[in-house]
């Protein structure tokens, strides 16, 4: 079996690439690895540091890289980069399968096997492909960064302690409640706790409060940072109107660690319901850029029209949290990775994989687009 490894070309921020140990692990089990010219350019590593780890592994252009018979990548390919692969070939990223039909669709028109790392899961639902802690941690420092730059009371020694509110107390949410309490930050929260700053109190709440509009409003109304860590059943529904931002304190900050998109298209309406984002009319950011002042025009410039936008709070949103700190965050995905790869190239191909199978066979499984029902989320 042939893997390759094509780079991302994304926004100028995303400098992740799958580092030499995974893909040497990988030619060190018998696979032929193909890489792209410049992998891991962006976090300082040269051609020679993929090729010296094993003789299995060759570099070659964009093109070779996705000619293999399984392509993997952290973040999806444009569309128009699928025809690339071959037919019958298999990719290998975070396709998030549930928000994205169209993806799905073009995917199964071409003829491509499709693992999304996002979907691969254990026996009992726990994600194996995952970064959470840099998502929570990433995202609600940035946001303090924010409250620390615009909130006059920051740093002020008579105020009461920082309200935050984190909807959503999942593996990333769990994350997020941990940072807050530290401001974002351990050396930050020393730092205020030397100066007799006073300190957090966050409130996680769950969806049989997320649910309820008048406790929501409530909630939203004392909360100087406001940190969105949910997953929605119905990604159609924000999670958040618009015009309850306008609850919120004039300086808080609002932490999007979801980072759904908008797809509203009319050319999928006739097939699919519109997704939009859980809190309604913010921007998405990326790795290029993740901070949004009210006055930014990326509130009406990115944002679909008909989506309302005018209540608005200083935001921060990032599509790729983890890769604000780029090395740390590759080094724990290959180690994740790893065993899974390994086994698909024992299995052979996709179609091998059982229900009855081993551990990885199981999650691997889960994750993969043929044997999704096409009729519930992709």
């Amino acid at each position: 079996m042939r893997f390759g490894f094509p780079r991302m070309h994304k926004e100028a921020g995303e400098r992740r690439d799958f580092l030499p140990p995974l893909l040497g692990a990988l030619a060190d089990a018998g696979a032929t690895v193909v890489a792209e010219t410049g992998i891991g350019s962006g976090m300082g590593l040269a051609d020679d540091d993929y090729l010296g780890r094993s003789p299995g592994i060759r570099i070659a252009d964009n093109e070779e890289a996705f000619a293999q018979d399984v392509v993997v990548t952290l973040r999806s390919p444009e569309t128009e980069e699928f025809t690339k692969l071959r037919t019958g070939a298999t990719l290998v990223a975070m396709l998030h399968f549930r928000t994205r039909p169209a993806r799905v669709a073009r995917l199964r028109e071409l003829g491509i096997d499709a693992i999304s790392l996002d979907s691969i899961r254990d026996d009992v639902g726990n994600r194996l492909v995952v970064n959470a802690a840099a998502v929570g941690w990433n995202g609600v420092e940035a946001a303090f960064d924010v409250l620390r730059a615009t909130w006059d009371a920051f740093g002020e020694r008579d105020r009461p302690p920082t309200q935050v509110l984190v909807t959503g107390v999942g593996a990333v949410g769990r994350h997020a409640v941990e940072a807050a309490t530290k401001h974002g930050s351990v050396a930050r929260r020393d730092a205020l706790m030397r100066a007799g700053v006073p300190g957090v109190i966050v409130r996680g709440v769950g969806r049989n409060v997320t649910c309820d509009p008048s406790s929501m409003r409530s909630l939203l109304r004392s909360s100087d940072v406001y940190v969105d860590a949910s997953q929605r059943d119905d990604p159609t529904r924000p999670l958040i109107p618009n015009v309850w931002i306008a609850d919120l304190p004039p300086h808080a900050v609002i932490c999007d660690l979801v980072v759904d998109p908008y797809l509203v298209e009319p050319t999928l309406r006739r097939t699919h319901p519109p997704t939009v984002r859980s809190i309604e009319g913010l921007p998405r950011g990326d790795l290029d850029r993740y901070v949004f002042a009210p006055e930014d025009p990326d509130w009406t410039d990115t944002v679909p029209e008909g989506v309302p936008t005018a209540e608005r709070r200083h935001t921060v949103s990032c599509y790729s949290w983890p890769g604000v700190r780029p090395r740390p965050c590759m080094e724990l995905y290959g180690m994740q990775l790893e065993p899974l790869l390994t086994t698909l190239l024992y299995l052979g191909h996709v179609s091998r994989l059982r229900t009855d199978g081993g551990f990885h066979q199981r999650a691997l499984r889960r994750g993969c687009l043929r044997f999704r029902d096409p009729d519930v989320g992709g």
